[in-house]
C-alpha cells in the first residue's frame, strides 16, 4: 500500500498540542493524531471495540508515575503495535502486531509512563526503535521537550 507521512526536523515543531504526537530517531520525526488517555477509565478502556483506525493515529496512554506496565488485547479489534517510553519520553520497548482479542499480557516493562498505541505495522514502516524519542504535553520531563 502506498503512504505517505511527513519527517520533519525538530524545529518543525515549535508547539505541541493535546491532539498530537511526535516522534524522532534515525528515521526522521513523525506526527501522530493521538487521543490521550489519562485517567483510569480512559486506560481501561483504550482502544476496546474500535473497528478501524486512520493509519497515523493513535492513543497515548498516561500514567501519574513510571511502573511496570502489561497490557493485553481483550475486546480490542484491531491489530496494535505498542511502544513503551519512560517518564523522559524515551522508548524503551516495542511490541508490534499485537492480536486483536489475545488475553495474553503484552509487558512494556520496567519504569514505563507513556505507552502509544498504533496501528500494527506503523513500527516497522518508520523503523522505530528504543532510544527514539516522543514529544508531547503530557510528556512532563521530556527529553524533546514542547518549545
Amino acid at each position: 500500500w502506498a503512504l505517505t507521512f511527513s519527517l520533519l526536523s525538530s524545529t518543525a515543531f515549535a508547539e505541541c498540542s493535546q491532539e498530537t504526537l511526535s516522534i524522532k530517531g534515525q528515521f526522521g520525526s513523525a506526527q501522530f493524531a493521538v487521543s490521550v488517555a489519562d485517567t483510569a477509565d480512559e486506560r481501561a478502556q483504550g482502544l476496546m471495540f474500535v473497528e478501524q483506525m486512520p493509519r497515523l493515529t493513535g492513543m497515548l496512554f498516561v500514567y501519574e508515575q513510571p511502573s511496570s506496565v502489561a497490557f493485553w488485547m481483550k475486546n480490542t479489534l484491531i491489530p496494535l503495535d505498542m511502544i513503551f517510553a519512560d517518564e523522559n519520553g524515551v522508548v524503551q520497548s516495542i511490541h508490534e502486531n499485537a492480536i486483536p482479542g489475545d488475553l495474553t499480557a503484552i509487558p512494556g516493562g520496567d519504569n514505563i509512563q507513556y505507552v502509544l498505541e498504533l496501528n500494527a505495522g506503523v513500527a516497522k514502516m518508520l523503523g522505530l526503535k528504543p532510544e527514539n524519542v516522543m514529544q508531547h504535553p503530557a510528556i512532563e520531563k521530556a527529553a524533546w521537550p514542547c518549545e
